[in-house]
């Protein structure tokens, strides 16, 4: 069994970026550490960069998400981005999804215990929740798959003129390249890369971000291999 760490001191960058939520985000950073790591969520050699690479990283991507939106967060995980964007932005309604049960089991206990009652928890795959979860203005995820792969998966999940903001790393131009194609079949009118945390992530973090028009082409797409996933489900852990 994998032993739990102990969380290094935070930087002074995250005080000021989580401001009074800063005590909540520690509390956070020491689950990854204890039971994120003890539960096979994180790696133990992950825990000395929690900050940087984990819990700031992901919470400067709040620079690019507008004001008061909905946003799903897939393929969660152990909370990232989804739990550090709740921490630093109140104003948003938030849905970490995520396929595996321990995951979600996780996911909803931090969700508890920091008291992020505008956070909600759903297990299931995207393709699964299609039509049965209300479109959202944003979906975020974070390098859990090549981008045409997460654009199949959260383009349907959009309303109208929604993006999909994707914490990638340096191949982010490379992707996006090689995935055009694939993004314009999904109905995608726009993609840019953007660099966030300036002055508190060294490097900058990158995002992906992949707009969608009035009528997403992938839409009917991607309901058609909902329905097919749901012929021939795959087992889930």
């Amino acid at each position: 069994m994998t032993e739990a760490a102990e969380l290094p001191p935070a930087p002074d960058e995250a005080r000021e970026v989580f401001g009074e939520r800063f005590p909540e985000a520690v509390r956070y950073g020491e689950l990854l550490a204890d039971v994120g790591v003890t539960r096979g969520l994180i790696g133990p050699r992950e825990v000395p960069r929690l900050w940087e690479r984990h819990l700031l990283n992901c919470a400067v991507l709040s620079e690019v998400v507008p004001e008061g939106v909905t946003v799903c967060d897939v393929g969660s995980g152990a909370g990232l981005p989804g739990i550090p964007l709740a921490l630093t932005r109140p104003d948003l309604r938030i849905t970490l999804l995520e396929p595996l049960l321990r995951r979600t089991n996780f996911l909803q206990e931090v969700v508890e215990l920091l008291g992020l009652d505008h956070v909600t928890v759903v297990r299931g795959r995207a393709e699964e929740v299609l039509g049965k979860l209300p479109p959202v203005h944003v979906v975020t995820a974070r390098a859990v798959a090549p981008l045409d792969r997460l654009a199949g998966w959260g383009v349907p999940l959009l309303r109208p003129y929604g993006e999909m903001l994707l914490l990638k790393g340096d191949t982010a131009e490379e992707e996006l390249k090689h995935a055009r194609a694939a993004l314009g079949k999904l109905g995608v009118v726009g993609t840019s890369v953007l660099h966030v945390g300036e002055g508190v992530v060294d490097p900058l973090s990158t995002v992906v971000r992949v707009e969608v028009g009035e009528s997403p082409g992938g839409v009917r797409f991607a309901a058609k291999r909902a329905k097919a996933a749901r012929r021939s489900p795959r087992r889930r852990p």
